[in-house]
């Protein structure tokens, strides 16, 4: 893969393009707060959500899939029980699935799930910084012990970035530690991407919805190219956004019409590498 800016945006475009065109079924096990802006993302950028939680249907439901998104912010037994089975049943079915392991490093229910998780195989691991590096200390491959306030980070992405790096080798997965600068990694390859806005940290449940729309890129694109698109498509949409409006309200409703209009040009002419 082409690692290029223009080659990158590019790349990007054209996820956009194939998202729009196949309509992919994405699985959206999210938390609570974010279900409702996460499936409008998933329609605004051209996919299909299914909310579906209960344990039951998973089998059944996993051969119609394109992709899986895990997120397990506000989470209960009962979730974790839902989760378990959603991934097991995606992985049975060789179905790309992501993990957004929101608060890891906290609690010790939330460590015990996403442990469990990780051995169905994410294609994509996605979260801030400070999950990133407790998922790694998680697996025993780093002592770092940033923890995570909140669903915030606490730490900066370039401080994840060797965390990523290990994770991504270590599960055999795409990582990607989101921030001011966000990096993806497949172990290998390494891509650090620049764009975005600062109101964009003042909606909430805005990054569970970037895990949603990277599951779409994840439906059509691999991992590394899905998650490094995802990003760009985010990003971009969030600075184009914040110039139309006036506060985080306002700019909630234009994001998501900014997900649903963005054109591959936009990519080209604004997405930034750091």
């Amino acid at each position: 893969m082409k690692t290029d800016r223009n080659s990158l945006a590019a790349m990007a475009g054209q996820t956009l393009a194939a998202i729009a065109d196949r309509k992919p079924l994405v699985q959206s096990i999210t938390n609570y707060v974010s279900m409702d802006i996460a499936a409008n993302a998933l329609l605004a950028i051209g996919a299909s959500p299914i909310m579906v939680r209960a344990p039951e249907e998973s089998a059944e439901l996993a051969p119609a899939l394109d992709a899986l998104v895990i997120n397990t912010g506000t989470l209960t037994s009962t979730a974790a029980q839902q989760m378990d089975a959603a991934a097991t049943a995606a992985h049975a079915h060789g179905k790309p699935w992501l993990l957004d392991p929101v608060g890891a490093g906290g609690l010790t229910l939330r460590n015990q799930t996403i442990i469990r998780l990780l051995r169905h195989r994410p294609a994509i691991i996605r979260g801030n910084s400070s999950e990133i590096i407790a998922v790694a200390r998680l697996q025993g491959l780093t002592t770092d012990t940033a923890r995570p306030r909140g669903v915030d980070s606490t730490s900066s992405s370039l401080a994840a970035e060797a965390s990523a790096v290990t994770l991504a080798r270590h599960a055999l997965c795409t990582v990607v530690a989101t921030g001011e600068i966000d990096i993806v990694t497949d172990g290998q390859t390494t891509i650090k991407l620049a764009n975005g806005a600062p109101v964009m940290t003042r909606v909430t449940a805005l990054g569970c919805s970037l895990s949603a729309v990277m599951g779409a890129c994840l439906a059509t694109a691999a991992p590394l190219q899905a998650a490094v698109s995802a990003i760009a498509i985010y990003g971009v949409c969030g600075e184009i956004a914040a110039t139309q409006s006036r506060g985080p309200a306002s700019f909630r409703v234009a994001f998501l019409d900014m997900l649903y209009n963005l054109k591959p040009a936009d990519l080209q002419e604004r997405l930034k590498l750091a």
